[in-house]
């Protein structure tokens, strides 16, 4: 059978398989793809590799202009479970249209009984048994709301886990959600300048579930660093991200200072502050609610007095 291409909206087309050659768990995906023609069929070939299979995996096209969507649409017509959609939009990478197209994606999910729901970024590759394991670890925890593995990048020869790494932070690079913490916290949201993994971790928090990242569980991130210029924009805009989610001004020094270690040795740390600071003196708006932000200074506060002997953090 060959694929079959539809066009449900405006948005873009589906591009709907024909085989599945293992039986499907308890899970669905979905990735939003911009320009990713050097990593996307790597991560396909990744998935298509575990031993437990999602249910349906949506791979959002998001305005790509390389060969990303042949790719995409190649691997579509011979797995019946991986759903293409295409967006059309200005060329440039967008955080809030990363979300948006994660939304989109969503909406080709309505259709199936899943339990988990999760992002799988389009620049990574995963051991096999990535997701047989995350699933078990949610098996074992039933307060676990959110979970994944610690991100791993190609350093001096070989992939090292990224040391900014913690277990209290669930990068959305290879994630899954319950179904019902999904639905409680209103799906997938993120300012400006990023950040949606933080939200739905801390938003999930918030309303009594536990978020966690497993450090035996590896995720190989593929994506090259840009230039220098570009690592350092991307420090200043981490630190505009900070004062927009409300981060406890102490909290986001003390964390700067963690970070003067990483590359770009002591000046990325530098620039992650001074975003914090330019937004904090131009009395830039900040995207979420009081209550969130205190629910966020109140784990960090939590974080300052565990790191200074002050007791442990809450969970």
């Amino acid at each position: 059978m060959t694929g079959i291409t539809q066009e449900p909206d405006k948005a873009g087309d589906i591009g709907i398989g024909a085989r599945n050659p293992k039986p499907a768990a308890d899970y669905c995906l979905m990735t939003a793809a911009y320009n990713e023609q050097d990593n996307i069929g790597r991560t396909i070939e990744s998935v298509l590799a575990q031993t437990l299979l999602p249910k349906r995996w949506v791979i959002v096209s998001d305005g790509s202009t390389d060969k990303t969507d042949e790719i995409i649409k190649s691997y579509a017509e011979k797995s019946d479970f991986i759903l293409f959609l295409k967006m059309t939009r200005e060329p440039g990478r967008s955080f809030g249209r990363k979300v948006a197209a994660l939304r989109a994606g969503g909406k080709l999910l309505e259709d199936v009984r899943f339990t988990f729901i999760g992002n799988l970024d389009a620049d990574i590759s995963l051991d096999a048994d990535y997701f047989e394991n995350l699933l078990r670890c949610f098996d074992r925890e039933p307060s676990l709301g959110l979970a994944g593995g610690f991100v791993c990048e190609h350093t001096q020869g070989e992939f090292q886990s990224r040391p900014s790494n913690r277990a209290y932070s669930v990068a959305h690079a290879a994630q899954l959600v319950r179904r019902e913490v999904y639905e409680q916290i209103g799906g997938y949201a993120g300012c400006r300048y990023g950040g949606e993994d933080w939200h739905a971790q801390t938003a999930a928090k918030m309303v009594g579930w536990r978020a966690e990242a497993f450090p035996e569980l590896k995720v190989f991130h593929h994506r090259r660093t840009g230039e220098a210029d570009n690592l350092l924009r991307d420090r200043f805009r981490l630190g505009r991200l900070d004062y927009c989610f409300g981060s406890y001004p102490l909290f986001e020094v003390f964390k700067c200072l963690q970070r003067l270690p990483e590359r770009p040795f002591l000046i990325g740390g530098l620039l992650r502050l001074a975003g914090f600071t330019w937004c904090y003196l131009a009395g830039e708006d900040r995207e979420f609610s009081p209550a969130f932000i205190t629910f966020l200074r109140t784990e960090q506060k939590d974080k300052l007095r565990s790191a200074f002997g002050g007791g442990h953090p809450r969970p």
